[in-house]
C-alpha cells in the first residue's frame, strides 16, 4: 500500500519529465495495440456506425460550451 501518494507523483512527474519522447517506439507500441485489436476481435467494428449516438451527443456538449469566459 502506498502511505505518502504525493511522493509518488512527484516521482512519476519527474520522471515523466526527464524522459524524450521516442517516435520509433511509439509507433511499434500502436501498431502493436493495433495488431492485437484485430487479433482479439475487437477492432474493425462489424456495425460501422456503432456508437455514433454517443459520439453525437459528446460532439454536441463540446461544441455548446462558449469559447470565451
Amino acid at each position: 500500500m502506498i502511505k505518502n501518494a504525493e511522493v509518488v507523483r512527484r516521482l512519476e512527474r519527474e520522471i515523466l519529465r526527464k524522459e524524450k519522447a521516442d517516435f520509433s517506439r511509439n509507433i511499434r507500441l500502436i501498431e502493436a495495440l493495433y495488431k492485437e485489436a484485430i487479433a482479439l476481435g475487437a477492432f474493425p467494428p462489424q456495425d460501422k456506425l456503432s456508437g455514433i449516438d454517443v459520439d453525437i451527443k459528446i460532439a454536441r456538449a463540446i461544441n455548446s460550451v462558449s469559447k470565451t469566459p
